[in-house]
């Protein structure tokens, strides 16, 4: 379905938002469990609330986290099209309480085993939005949610974490670039440009097979298939023009446009460092160069357009925005030298400057909710 009319259209009444507070609720305790896990996995002193709280930081950011709002998001974008169907409902919830889960003593099997049933609520939903509307881009956010179910599979199999994680990557990967797909419509003249995104797409997914069976060869493919993907959103999202707008406009165009830019870096640092994958600094920035520098960057972009079309209520664009998107970057270049370079402070301070970049933007983004509700802005389309 298109995104455009999905979010557009979606003015959400009370009793929706009741609806979503919960799951949205559950999302927003698995982000900042994750971040305190951060921190202690960082070797930052603090409290472990639970004994197993480092041990899951990836889980709650990925699928207590992440999970539980893409999921939740397409189940309101189903509703929209075919009227609410509670049942879409499920998969959002599986993820929040597979992660509501991680914070007590129960077997792993139960939040492993939750969040596995929620990938699979997520594949199905896209098999209906691919059978109502058949498009490529439908099609790509599909198959990051497999790729999600797969990872969460493995997972749940007991794989080694560091066998499950690319999964995880391709799952956040491929949802975000199928949703820049759809919008790169405009720019998309020549069939050769699909055909080349589909190229890096199948090398991507290539290298994560191989991984399986030979995980250092399996990651430089897979590092390849990144830096392709990176390349291919820089050269034709819409961004590009966008960016010399104004106002909201140009402050999405600016997170995404340095997003690409660390997808690549991370495409590099896999391919170069493939055979040091699984543990230790260059492992922790082959990692997060993708999931702070791409995805968060992407997250920051998304969330003025994404949280009007949850809670039915527009956001007060700010240029204070700039602010944690700046902080972002910068700690995340601090906390990639530190890896690389094994300096321990330099990363242990650029991990926790990432994490207050992302803390000061959520609390920007709860400000320019309660401005909007004050002022009674009507939802826009994009």
């Amino acid at each position: 379905m298109n995104r455009q009319t999905d979010l557009s259209s979606e003015h959400g009444g009370r009793g929706r938002n009741r609806q979503r507070a919960p799951l949205m609720l559950l999302a927003a305790l698995a982000l900042l469990a994750g971040l305190w896990a951060g921190l202690l996995r960082l070797g930052w002193q603090l409290p472990p609330l639970t004994l197993t709280l480092p041990a899951n930081h990836g889980p709650l950011m990925i699928s207590g986290f992440l999970g539980t709002l893409i999921s939740l998001e397409r189940a309101v974008a189903l509703g929209q099209y075919q009227g609410v169907r509670y049942r879409y409902y499920l998969a959002p919830f599986l993820a929040g309480w597979g992660a509501a889960f991680l914070f007590v003593t129960v077997p792993s099997v139960i939040p492993r085993g939750l969040m596995t049933l929620a990938a699979l609520g997520l594949v199905l939903m896209f098999v209906i939005i691919c059978r109502l509307q058949p498009m490529t881009d439908h099609l790509v956010m599909g198959l990051g949610a497999l790729l999600w179910l797969v990872g969460n599979g493995l997972w749940l199999a007991v794989r080694p974490l560091a066998q499950v994680v690319p999964w995880w990557v391709g799952f956040l990967v491929l949802t975000i670039a199928g949703e820049r797909l759809e919008l790169a419509r405009v720019l998309l003249h020549k069939d050769s440009a699909r055909r080349t995104f589909v190229l890096v797409g199948t090398v991507f997914i290539a290298g994560l097979l191989l991984s399986l069976v030979r995980q250092a060869a399996g990651i430089r493919l897979a590092g390849l298939g990144l830096l392709g993907l990176g390349g291919w959103l820089w050269r034709f999202d819409i961004a590009r023009r966008t960016i010399r707008q104004t106002g909201l406009t140009r402050f999405i165009a600016a997170c995404l446009l340095p997003g690409y830019v660390w997808m690549m870096v991370g495409g590099m640092l896999w391919l170069g460092y493939g055979g040091q994958y699984g543990a230790g600094p260059v492992y922790d920035a082959m990692l997060h160069v993708i999931f702070v520098g791409f995805v968060f960057s992407m997250i920051f972009g998304h969330a003025p357009i994404i949280v009007p079309a949850l809670l039915g209520v527009q956001v007060s664009y700010t240029p204070l925005f700039y602010l944690p998107l700046g902080l972002l970057h910068l700690s995340l270049g601090l906390r990639i030298a530190g890896d690389i370079l094994f300096w321990p402070a330099t990363r242990r301070w650029g991990g926790l400057l990432n994490e207050i970049a992302i803390l000061l933007f959520l609390m920007l983004m709860v400000v320019a909710v309660i401005r909007g509700r004050r002022n009674h802005f009507p939802l826009n389309a994009r």
